[in-house]
């Protein structure tokens, strides 16, 4: 039954006669990568100098000036209906300067139930012609980070963004966009970091196999092609500040508050028709740089309680651990994927391998 849902949700969002401008177009691609930020609830911004930096803020690649990092995620939602993976490098370029970045990322559902020939043209059933289709959204990020002028205070980075969708045999889609980030740290150990996504909005090209989709019973045309074969993601922003401090004996740990906001209205906790604004935080706690926690919180929203129809305030709670040795990192999150505090708990691992300490 969550797979038929699934389904109609896919093919909505071929056949809604929409506005080619949509809010939550390239969605996937917010979810960020690496159980740390995911633990921290987004909350690493300014923290995140590592391989997983162009998932969240493409400055962090900055810190990696030796050697080369390689990592990879894997994640699943809705009782592993859906799969979310990450893989990715970096490495500083000795020549030019900066750090280079490849990311590639895959949220997919499969084995959908393909309902569209369900019933011929005359309106008879006929559960043989029920087939499976896999619904994917694939990236690939090209990242480059850099300190502008050479000042040390302030770090820069950018992503070029390469994105292919494919939801089954309906429909496809390829598009391009960039994100822009800056990260300024203060001698006092404050730091401060935007990071602008889509930054000149993210264009999808569809492609609509209209035979495939197309169904016609007693000569009426259900699922017609979208006019639309373009959508564009509006830019959103984030902002935020965040200070590293240091505990009794081997303990230290980081803090890290910021805002989303989006342009356009949404059911964020302060929405108008210009922007939606949403608070995030996040903290770690290591002992001896070797063992950490992690709690973090997220997706401040407004809902409506379908019980007792009262407005409510909705978020997300995170937490997570992780363990480091030499140069490698295993890290584990745990978050709420659901809404209005259901028990859709979605778990992330993922692994950090940094030559530089091995």
């Amino acid at each position: 039954m969550k797979k038929i849902y699934i389904l109609l949700s896919c093919l909505g969002i071929i056949t809604t006669q929409a506005q080619i401008i949509r809010k939550y177009s390239n969605e996937f691609l917010g979810i960020g990568a690496g159980a740390r930020g995911l633990a921290m609830g987004g909350a690493v911004l300014t923290s995140q100098n590592d391989v997983y930096a162009p998932m969240w803020n493409p400055a962090g690649l900055n810190a990696i000036d030796t050697d080369w990092q390689g990592a990879a995620m894997h994640a699943e939602y809705f009782e592993s209906i859906a799969k979310y993976d990450y893989i990715g490098y970096a490495k500083p370029l000795a020549s030019k300067g900066g750090v280079l970045g490849i990311s590639v990322v895959r949220l997919g559902v499969d084995d959908i139930l393909n309902t569209t020939q369900l019933i011929d043209p005359e309106g008879n059933i006929n559960y043989d012609k029920i087939t499976s289709f896999t619904q994917a959204d694939y990236a690939a990020l090209i990242s480059y980070g850099f300190r502008p002028g050479g000042n040390e205070s302030l770090e820069a980075g950018v992503n070029a963004k390469l994105i292919y969708r494919n939801v089954g045999k309906f429909a496809t889609a390829f598009g391009f966009g960039f994100d822009v980030g800056a990260t300024y740290r203060t001698e006092r150990g404050w730091s401060y970091a935007a990071v602008l996504r889509d930054a000149t909005t993210t264009v999808n090209f569809w492609s609509v196999n209209q035979k495939e989709l197309s169904t016609i019973v007693n000569g009426e045309e259900f699922n017609p092609a979208p006019k639309d074969k373009m959508e564009l993601s509006l830019p959103k922003l984030s902002v935020s500040a965040g200070k590293a401090f240091t505990l009794p004996g081997k303990f230290a740990g980081v803090a890290e508050g910021g805002l989303q906001i989006d342009f356009a209205k949404t059911a964020a906790l302060v929405s108008t028709d210009v922007a939606s604004i949403s608070p995030f935080g996040g903290a770690e706690f290591g002992y001896d740089d070797t063992v950490f926690l992690r709690l973090g919180v997220n997706r401040f929203q407004n809902f409506t309680d379908l019980d007792s129809l009262k407005k409510k305030v909705d978020f997300a709670p995170s937490a997570g651990l992780g363990v480091l040795y030499r140069g490698i990192e295993l890290d584990y999150a745990i978050s709420n994927s659901g809404p209005g505090g259901s028990n859709f708990f979605s778990n992330f691992f993922s692994l950090k391998l940094d030559m530089s300490k091995l």
